[in-house]
C-alpha cells in the first residue's frame, strides 16, 4: 500500500511536489482546514440568500460581470462556465503533471478563501486518490484570469463530463465515476469559478521543469567532470580561492562539486599535456553552470511561493464577511521564472555540446578522430555531435522569452496576460533536448577515458563512469547508436547521476 502524502493547508513543500510527480500517493488532509473552508462557504451562502451582488457568484464572467443572474439559475451558471471554458486543444498532459495540477488546486481550496463546499474538496480528493486523472489538453491558456481552459477540463470530470485516464485507459468520465461509486456534482455558487481561476496548471508545469532541472544540472556536472578527465584538463581553474573572489554562490558550489568529483584522480591537479589554458567550455564550467544553477534556484524560490498561493478570484474573507475581487490569477511571476529557466536549460546544453566537440577533435584532445579507432572506416561519434548541435539550436529558438508576448483577450477586459502556461510548458521539450545533449557528452567522455586507458580514480566519479559502462559498452566499431543515447538520457531522467550532498553547499536546486 502506497504511503500517504499529508497535506496541510498552504504548507506544501517542493519535496512534496516531487513525491507527487514521481508516483501516485493518496492524499491525507489535515482536519484543521475544514473549519476555514466552511466559514468561507457560509459567507458565499449569505451573499446569495441576501441577494448581495458579488462577481462570479451571482453575475456573469469577464466582460459579462455586470450581468446579474437570478438565484434559481446559479447552479446552471457554474456548470455553463465549466462547459464553455473547456476549449483546450493539443495533446493531453501526462498523469504526473495532472497529479500536480490537482494537488495544487486542492491545496488552494482548503485554505478557506475560495468559498467552496467541503463536498467539492472531497470530490477532488476522491478523484486524486483513485488515480482518476481528468484529461487536460496542454494548449489554450494565456496564464491570466487563471489557467481557465485547462482547469475547466480538469473540472469536467467532477461533473461526469469529458474524458479521464484511468488504469492506463482513456475513458468517459461518467462511466468511470459510476464504476468506482462516485457521483457527478452539482456545483454551488462560486464553485465553478473557484475551480477555473488560478495558476495551478502553469505552476504545475513550472514544478515539472524545476524537478527535471535538478536532474539535468547534476548530470551536466558529472559529464563536465568526466570530460575534464578525458581531455586531461588543467584543474587549477577550479581552485576555490578563485571562486570565493567572484562571490557568486552558484559558481562556488559548482566549482566545489567539480573539485569533489575530481580530487585525486589520475590527472592530478594539472594537465599532463601542460596546457596553461583550456577552452572556456572546460575551464569556465563553474562560471557558466553556476549562473545556470542560480537561475534554477531563483525559479525554485518563485515556485515555492506559488504552490501555496491562493490565486482564484474573487476571494472570500470570512472574518470580515467580505468578498473581494482582484487579480491573483495573473501568473506573471510564474512566466518570468519559466523564462529564466529556459535560458539556464539552453545554456547547460550549449556548453555541454561544446565539450563534446572538443573531445571529438584530435587537434585538441589528442584522441582518435570522432573518438573511434580506424576512423574513416568508422564514423564514431560524428553524428552524435551533429544531433547535439541540432538540439542546441532548437533550444535557442525555444528559449525566446514567452512572458513578454502579451495578447489581449475577452474584449480587452483581460488586456494584459502572462503567457506563463506556454512559458512553462515549452520547458519540457527543452529539457528533453538538453538531457539528450548531456547524455551524448557522458558517452563521449567515457569513450575518451577508455581511449586514454586511464579510468577515474575517485569513488564518486568512478561510480558514475561504471553506471554508464554497465549498460553501454565501449564503442570499438560503428554500431546502431541511437539506443545508447536514449538509455543514458533515461538514466538522467531517473536521476541516476544525483550528486552526493555537500551539506549547506549542495549543488541541488532545492
Amino acid at each position: 500500500m502506497a504511503a500517504s502524502l499529508r497535506v496541510q493547508a498552504g504548507k506544501l513543500s517542493l519535496a512534496d511536489l516531487k513525491k507527487a510527480y514521481d508516483s501516485h500517493q493518496p492524499l491525507l488532509l489535515d482536519a484543521s482546514c475544514k473549519e476555514n473552508v466552511l466559514a468561507a462557504k457560509a459567507v458565499v451562502d449569505e451573499y446569495v440568500s441576501h441577494q448581495k451582488i458579488a462577481y462570479g457568484i451571482n453575475t456573469g464572467f469577464g466582460k459579462l460581470a455586470n450581468v446579474v443572474i437570478p438565484e434559481d439559475h446559479l447552479p446552471q451558471l457554474q456548470k455553463n462556465l465549466v462547459l464553455s471554458h473547456a476549449c483546450g486543444v493539443g495533446q493531453y498532459l501526462e498523469p504526473a503533471s495532472i497529479r500536480l495540477v490537482m494537488l495544487l488546486k486542492i491545496n488552494s481550496l482548503i485554505q478557506g478563501y475560495s468559498g467552496v463546499s467541503w463536498q467539492l474538496i472531497e470530490a477532488l480528493i476522491a478523484l486524486y486518490n483513485a488515480a482518476i486523472y481528468p484529461c487536460i489538453p496542454e494548449k489554450g491558456s494565456v496564464g491570466a484570469s487563471g489557467d481557465l481552459a485547462p482547469l475547466a477540463h480538469m473540472s469536467l470530470a467532477l461533473l461526469g463530463e469529458g474524458e479521464v485516464m484511468y488504469q492506463n485507459q482513456l475513458r468517459q468520465s461518467a462511466d468511470v465515476l459510476q464504476e468506482v461509486g462516485l457521483h457527478p456534482l452539482t456545483l454551488a455558487p462560486k464553485e465553478g469559478l473557484a475551480l477555473l481561476n488560478g495558476t495551478q496548471v502553469s505552476t504545475a508545469l513550472l514544478a515539472r521543469a524545476v524537478i527535471r532541472c535538478q536532474r539535468l544540472i547534476d548530470a551536466a556536472i558529472v559529464a563536465g567532470a568526466l570530460s575534464l578527465t578525458a581531455t586531461q584538463a588543467n584543474l587549477h581553474p577550479f581552485d576555490q580561492r578563485l571562486h570565493q573572489l567572484r562571490m557568486n554562490e552558484g559558481q562556488i558550489d559548482i566549482a566545489r562539486m567539480l573539485t569533489f568529483l575530481l580530487t585525486d584522480t589520475a590527472i592530478g591537479t594539472t594537465s599532463t599535456k601542460h596546457q596553461v589554458q583550456d577552452p572556456y567550455s572546460l575551464r569556465c564550467q563553474p562560471q557558466v553552470l553556476g549562473a545556470c544553477l542560480t537561475q534554477m534556484r531563483y525559479a525554485a524560490g518563485i515556485l515555492q511561493a506559488e504552490v501555496n498561493a491562493v490565486t482564484d478570484n474573487p476571494l472570500v474573507f470570512a472574518t470580515t464577511k467580505e468578498i473581494i475581487s482582484g487579480g491573483n490569477f495573473h501568473a506573471q511571476s510564474v512566466g518570468f521564472a519559466a523564462d529564466a529557466l529556459a535560458v539556464a536549460i539552453a545554456t547547460t546544453a550549449t556548453i555541454s555540446e561544446r565539450r563534446t566537440a572538443l573531445l571529438l577533435d584530435p587537434a585538441f584532445s589528442g584522441l582518435p578522430a570522432f573518438l573511434v579507432n580506424a576512423s574513416g572506416e568508422n564514423s564514431g561519434f560524428m553524428l552524435a555531435q551533429v544531433t547535439a548541435a541540432a538540439l542546441v539550436s532548437e533550444n535557442k529558438v525555444l528559449a525566446h522569452p514567452a512572458s513578454v508576448d502579451s495578447i489581449p483577450t475577452s474584449m480587452n477586459q483581460e488586456d494584459h496576460v502572462s503567457m506563463a502556461t506556454f512559458a512553462a510548458r515549452r520547458l519540457d521539450e527543452m529539457l528533453d533536448n538538453s538531457m539528450t545533449v548531456v547524455a551524448i557528452e557522458l558517452l563521449a567522455a567515457c569513450q575518451g577515458i577508455d581511449l586514454l586507458k586511464q579510468k577515474p580514480q575517485t569513488t564518486h566519479l568512478k561510480k558514475f563512469y561504471d553506471k554508464i559502462r554497465q549498460i553501454i559498452s565501449f564503442y570499438d566499431v560503428d554500431r546502431y547508436f541511437a539506443s545508447d543515447i536514449t538509455k543514458v538520457k533515461e538514466m538522467i531522467e531517473m536521476h541516476e547521476f544525483a550528486l552526493p550532498s555537500q551539506g549547506s553547499n549542495s549543488c541541488l536546486v532545492f
